[in-house]
């Protein structure tokens, strides 16, 4: 199968599953506007995510990369009243659009939008006493394994962490590979392996992204 044909299916699951939303819509079409890179998660990836948050009925989620904050107003509405979204972004720019996008939708009461390197805010969420019932990390594929680490401090017992883009073309079998978000990628995975707080598989993915996966983990 062609890329064309993943995101043609992609579209149809989509369109037959997923209501229309212009307010997603316009969060989308202003990350184009603002030059944002083309990295949102997909609709389906979206409406996953809120509906983990809705299975284990979250309170409180981190997320790690919020970019325009696409996939955070998805978790956002999953959440009850009086729920609460962390999201870390470390391009100021960036995150103003995701405040505008995070008004358009109105869940600013519900999202903590924090700006600066995520390894140099999480501490500070330690500090505060911050419990977790999920985290979404899609961020700079580097850090990977330092933000499962963190995670695993912040997210309680019980609690699920998602990982975005742990396939990467299936360029995570590359062991010559000196990029560093294939570096990043695959020490995340030697991470995981030894980390006795999580219990965790990866399931690839195929559609508008192309060919790419998830690692989904439970904390122990």
């Amino acid at each position: 199968m062609t890329g064309e044909r993943f995101a043609a299916v992609d579209h149809w699951i989509a369109r037959h599953l997923i209501p229309d939303d212009p307010v997603l819509e316009a969060v989308l079409k202003s990350a184009r506007t603002n030059g944002l890179p083309a990295i949102d998660v997909s609709p389906l990836l979206g409406a996953f995510l809120a509906l983990v948050a809705h299975l284990i009925k979250a309170r409180r989620i981190l997320e790690i990369g919020t970019l325009a904050g696409y996939s955070a107003i998805w978790m956002a509405r999953a959440l009850p009243q009086d729920g609460h979204l962390v999201t870390i972004e470390v391009n100021p720019r960036t995150a103003d659009v995701a405040r505008a996008n995070f008004a358009r939708a109105d869940v600013v009461k519900r999202i903590d939008l924090r700006v600066g390197a995520a390894l140099d805010v999480l501490p500070t969420l330690v500090d505060e006493g911050h419990a977790f019932d999920m985290a979404f990390i899609d961020a700079d594929k580097a850090n990977n394994a330092s933000y499962a680490d963190w995670a695993a401090t912040l997210v309680r017992p019980g609690g699920v962490v998602i990982i975005d883009n742990v396939v990467r073309d299936g360029r995570i079998l590359d062991e010559a590979t000196d990029d560093p978000d294939i570096v990043g990628t695959r020490s995340l995975y030697a991470a995981m392996r030894m980390d006795g707080r999580f219990e965790s598989t990866a399931l690839q993915t195929v559609g508008v992204k192309g060919w790419d996966g998830l690692l989904i983990a439970r904390r122990r």
